[in-house]
């Protein structure tokens, strides 16, 4: 019971840690832990990958994390590669991840496809209508320009091409997959702004500012439909009615960060965004973790490494690598500034504005003070936490101030970041007592120590109280109240009796009038086992202690009284190992003799040796007779042959069919000798399917015969 307990403590009090660290999230940049997922999320399956798209996404995945597995892969991808680039019939989307691919691998393949390819993307610019078709032609086109040294290669007509795009954006900064679909969606906005900046990117004059400045509009009205959780992130979510259309918050806003900051880069001028929405889009992307599903991590990484070098605004993720900090080790607090895949930021101070306590707001306990920057260790720490901390949860609140004015509009540091912190050491449990009291004046008190082993032995009747008092305190000898002080009595009919322990400043004290509880403790006379829980996720040293017992003497149960509750049944017991069963096989019946049943197994054998010798007389020449001798010697033992056959093919399936007769009477004697009923069955399967054919052939042949006699 005591190990249950201990465990139960220990679910509680990280309950508490975890209900905490809810309210304001704590973002990790990327780390190792990415990395691994990313090895055992991204297996090629017999060297390869499904599609080229799966393979791109690894290949772009692994390339942000700085995992080389392009030998691994090479060959394989390759070889794809070059059959979707050489083949005319290949699909559009496939000849853009095909590029995509190549980008990564650098495969060899010659000038002449590259302009075939290019041809054929730059005819499909021209008829495209929709969308997609946009996004992977003038894609393709950037990507064959990037891999060749085609620098005359451009739209014949760019700005034509910009407004065919734009034409399917909306008011509200969504986007039309084509004009026949009245639907707008905030993920084909992405793949839009992606589209543009390829046409941007391949355009030979500088395209209309009108135009460019209406989609930055376009952009800042997606922006308003932006949504926000507490902890200050932000995230795009589909809205597209269409279920087969439908993208999750993740895609979504990849595709957006995406399109974005891709179109950022190819145009001047500022997009006028708010930076905290833009370190909100880096704190989402952070704060769902690890993705367990491929296609997450690489929107999760791919849009990450976007916003790590963009023209927008660079975030700035401010981290701790621990926010649970000792008072009894003396931990110091310590704080880390990176971009969101862990590089180093720019030169800038860290400062500790604020420390609240969880749930109040009070002023601060602290007044601002600058924590020191250690450039080999890239780590920004407070070596001693202020005195005016004690034991319990905190909530921190830092600024990061950069050192370069110019750096004000490259990054994004979200002005103050708030990070729960709990602070932990060792609770002093002093002048704790226990006692039987006669009376409310009270009787003589019995000391005990709450952190060693001894135990009490205490004896009361429903006309006295049982009184426990102890007191509590940090090292800093503040008064200190846990989550949990709970005082359980225990019968030793396992009923249980729990009884919160209340608290005024540093002193807890319970009463337990038994008068009063005669009918909660069911009237049940006998001997009590006292158990003191005292727990909180800040408190080092959280107990559970076995006080010792009480002998309890309780007066009859009235005739009415309320029954105890049916307690569990033992977990042993109901699962562990059953007595063995022993069966009783019923007797044997009483069988004839052996002799007796050889006797009339001759006798019912006999039949069938007259036969055998009948078939067998006149058999003494050194050839067999022929067949119409034993046709003969058949008719006159009575066999009946008027409609056997006479043709050769009906008459071998006429013996086959009796054969497999023969065969299934045989079967039977296996059955009874020797197989069991499954060997039995799957052998009369085959057998069954046998005499099926070869029954219908004869039994044809015998029904075109009788058609035939009947007809003539």
């Amino acid at each position: 019971m005591a190990g249950s307990l201990e465990g139960f403590l220990v679910l509680i009090v990280a309950a508490l840690i975890c209900s905490s660290s809810f309210a304001s999230s704590i973002f990790q940049p990327i780390s190792d832990s990415h990395r691994s997922a990313a090895l055992e999320l991204f297996t090629p399956r017999d060297g390869s990958f499904f599609s080229l798209e799966e393979t791109y996404e690894a290949l772009r995945t692994f390339e942000v994390l700085g995992i080389d597995k392009k030998s691994d892969i090479n060959t394989a991808a390759c070889q794809s590669v070059l059959e979707i680039l050489g083949s005319p019939s290949s699909a559009l989307k496939d000849l853009f991840y095909a590029l995509k691919v190549n980008g990564i691998l650098k495969c060899d393949i010659e000038k002449d496809v590259f302009e075939v390819v290019a041809s054929r993307l730059q005819a499909t610019v021209s008829g495209a209508g929709a969308l997609l078709d946009f996004y992977y032609s003038v894609g393709g086109l950037v990507l064959v320009k990037d891999q060749t040294s085609k620098d005359d290669l451009y739209l014949a007509d760019a700005e034509g091409v910009f407004g065919s795009i734009k034409a399917l954006s909306q008011s509200d900064g969504r986007w039309r997959y084509n004009s026949n679909n009245p639907e707008s969606s905030t993920f084909a906005a992405g793949l839009a702004l992606e589209a543009l900046s390829c046409v941007v990117s391949l355009s030979s004059s500088e395209i209309d500012q009108s135009l460019i400045g209406t989609t930055k509009n376009d952009i800042l009205k997606l922006f308003d439909s932006i949504e926000k959780y507490d902890d200050g992130a932000f995230y795009f979510d589909e809205k597209l009615v269409d279920a087969h259309e439908h993208q999750g918050p993740l895609s979504t806003t990849s595709s957006v960060v995406r399109g974005l900051t891709a179109f950022a880069a190819v145009t001047s001028g500022s997009l006028n965004l708010p930076s905290g929405k833009v370190l909100g889009l880096a704190r989402f992307l952070l704060g769902i973790g690890i993705p367990g599903d491929a296609k997450d991590l690489f929107n999760q990484i791919d849009s990450l490494a976007s916003l790590e070098s963009n023209s927008v605004s660079i975030p700035l993720i401010l981290s701790l690598p621990a926010t649970v900090l000792s008072l009894t080790k003396k931990d110091a607090l310590k704080v880390k500034v990176n971009t969101v895949l862990g590089s180093n930021a720019p030169p800038l101070t860290v400062k500790l504005v604020g420390v609240f306590r969880s749930g109040s707001k009070d002023t601060s306990l602290i007044e601002g003070q600058e924590l020191k920057f250690n450039p080999e260790s890239a780590v920004y720490a407070l070596d001693a936490l202020p005195k005016s901390i004690d034991v319990g949860k905190y909530t921190f609140v830092f600024e990061m101030v950069l050192h370069d004015p110019d750096h004000l509009n490259l990054y994004a540091t979200g002005g103050q970041t708030r990070i729960p912190i709990f602070v932990t050491g060792v609770v002093k449990v002093d002048s704790a007592e226990i006692s039987v009291l006669d009376s409310d004046l009270g009787s003589t008190e019995t000391k005990i120590d709450l952190t060693g082993e001894n135990t009490v032995s205490l004896s009361a009747n429903h006309l006295q109280k049982l009184r426990l008092s102890f007191q509590l305190s940090t090292s800093h000898g503040h008064a200190f109240k846990p989550h949990q002080a709970i005082l359980k009595l225990t019968h030793e009919t396992k009923v249980e009796h729990s009884f919160v322990v209340g608290s005024s400043g540093k002193q807890f004290e319970i009463n337990l009038d038994f008068l009063g509880l005669v009918e909660k403790f069911f009237y049940l006379s006998g001997k009590y086992n006292v158990q003191l829980t005292v727990g909180d996720a800040v408190m080092e040293n959280s107990f559970l202690k076995a006080i010792g017992h009480l002998d309890l003497d309780l007066p009859e149960p009235p005739e009415k009284a309320p029954q105890p509750p049916p307690q569990p049944l033992d977990q042993n017991l109901r699962y562990g190992p059953k007595a063995e069963i022993t069966h009783i096989f019923r007797a044997p019946e009483k069988l004839p003799p052996k002799e007796l049943s050889h006797a009339f197994l001759g006798l019912t054998l006999f039949p069938l040796l007259g036969f055998l010798v009948g078939m067998s007389s006149g058999e003494h020449q050194e050839f067999s007779p022929p067949l119409s001798i034993r046709t003969e010697k058949l008719l006159r033992l009575g066999v009946n042959l008027k409609n056997f056959p006479s043709s050769s093919v009906p008459a071998m399936f006429a013996v086959l069919f009796h054969l497999g007769i023969a065969a299934v009477l045989l079967l039977y004697a296996l059955f009874w000798l020797k197989w069991d009923l499954f060997t039995t069955l799957k052998a009369l399967g085959f057998l069954g399917a046998f005499l099926m054919f070869v029954g219908h052939r004869i039994l044809s042949h015998l029904a075109s015969i009788s058609s035939k006699l009947k007809s003539a």
